[in-house]
Parts: structure tokens; C-alpha cells; sequence
């Protein structure tokens, strides 16, 4: 097994629809097969030690696609949300979800408030789930909250902005993956994403296995992050 001193991982999960039609196989089929993949990558990012999680699991511009297909995605966050609420309990993980979440409805924001309420108290690794997530936004409405604290502009630093992102007093993701093969953020960790190792992979978010995330991971531990000093 390889060990990392990755911390922070954030994954992009791309694929899902694409890896349905190859498979000829409904678009929601995908969608299925790629939310029960979370669960499978957590555990075996506890096994190399990386703590926590972050992964995007439904845009602000999601919402953009027909209804049918965001009703579905909606019920099947609502059911993962609930159904799994003693599964991450009993393995110790804190679940967060990060985005707008006053664009969900009412019992998906119960449903969120539950989980993050039952598993808070999980200190072996953290969950966050971004929805009706964008890092466009996330950068607003910290600049809301900083101008509703009444903070004065010459007291405004990075670490005043930080602290009022939705990751506020989390580690920046040391590495992120997109699966897919596409190579963009697509808004994701727009902030914290600055100094963050890029790892595209052409799977489908639905076939990434473990051994894909091993390779990212050694590719990972092949970088030299100079956090812009010197090269030595």
C-alpha cells in the first residue's frame, strides 16, 4: 500500500453520463454507479492516511439540465444523506456539505443539517460534499460575510477571506483529480486551489478504481511543490 502525507484530496467526479452510454445503459444508471463510488473512495483514502475529502458532487450550473435529471440527482443525495448517516458514524467520518445550500429544498436542507449533526463528533476523517457548489460564488459570499462583520478594508488579508470560505480553517487540497479526461476546474476550489497538484485521469468517475487513485498518489509523491521558492 502507499503511504502519502497527502492531506487534503479533491476530486472532480466526471463521467458519470459518458460512462452510461458506453455501457448502454440509462444517463441515471450513471449517476447511481458514480454516488456509490464516494463511499468506496473514502475508505480507501482512510487507508492512505489522507483525511480529508472533498469532492464536487453537483455545480450552481447543474442545475442548468433538464428536470428530470436534477430531480433524480436531488433524490439521490436526499437518500445517500439519510440511508448512510450510521455508516459514517461508525467509521468516524464528519460530513460538511459545502455550497448554496439554500437552493436545495427543504427536506434535502433537513437532511444535510441531520448529517452534519449526527457524524460531527467523527474525528478519523472528514467528508465535504460539494452542492449547488460553485468557486465563483463561494468567493462572494465571503466577501458578503467580511462586509456584514463590518471588517474594515485595511484589515482585509487572505487569511480574513479564508476564514470565511466554506472550507474556512481546513488545509488548501494538496492535490486535485478530475476523472473524465477533461482538464478544467470547473470551478472548483477556485481559492484554495492555488498551489493544489492537477491529476487529470481519462476514467470515468463510475470505473475509477483503486488502483487509479494508487497512481495518482504516486504521481503526487513524484512532485516537487515549491510553493513558488527556489528550486532545490
Amino acid at each position: 500500500m502507499v503511504q502519502t502525507k497527502l492531506k487534503h484530496l479533491g476530486i472532480i467526479l466526471d463521467g458519470n453520463r459518458r460512462w452510461a452510454r458506453e455501457k448502454n445503459l440509462p444517463t441515471l444508471k450513471g449517476h447511481q454507479r458514480g454516488y456509490d463510488k464516494i463511499k468506496k473512495v473514502g475508505e480507501w483514502c482512510l487507508e492512505h492516511n489522507i483525511k480529508i475529502l472533498t469532492v464536487y458532487a453537483f455545480s450552481t450550473e447543474n442545475w442548468k439540465r433538464s428536470k428530470k435529471e436534477v430531480a433524480y440527482l436531488m433524490r439521490l443525495l436526499k437518500k445517500a444523506l439519510t440511508d448512510e448517516v450510521e455508516y459514517f458514524k461508525s467509521k468516524g467520518i464528519k460530513i460538511k456539505v459545502i455550497g448554496r445550500i439554500s437552493d436545495l429544498s427543504q427536506s434535502l436542507q433537513k437532511a444535510v443539517k441531520n448529517i452534519e449533526k449526527e457524524t460531527r463528533n467523527g474525528k478519523k476523517g472528514l467528508l465535504n460534499i460539494a452542492i449547488s457548489y460553485g468557486g465563483r460564488v463561494e468567493i462572494v459570499e465571503a466577501i458578503k460575510k467580511i462586509i456584514k462583520k463590518g471588517i474594515a478594508p485595511d484589515k482585509i488579508e487572505e487569511k480574513t477571506v479564508e476564514k470565511n470560505l466554506y472550507t474556512a480553517d481546513l488545509p488548501d487540497p494538496d492535490m486535485i483529480i478530475r476523472t473524465s479526461g477533461e482538464q478544467r476546474l470547473s470551478g472548483f476550489l477556485l481559492w484554495q486551489s492555488s498551489y493544489s497538484e492537477l491529476y487529470f485521469t481519462p476514467t470515468y468517475w463510475p470505473a475509477f478504481s483503486k488502483k487509479d487513485l494508487e497512481t495518482a498518489i504516486n504521481w503526487f509523491l513524484k512532485r516537487k511543490r515549491r510553493f513558488g521558492g527556489d528550486d532545490k
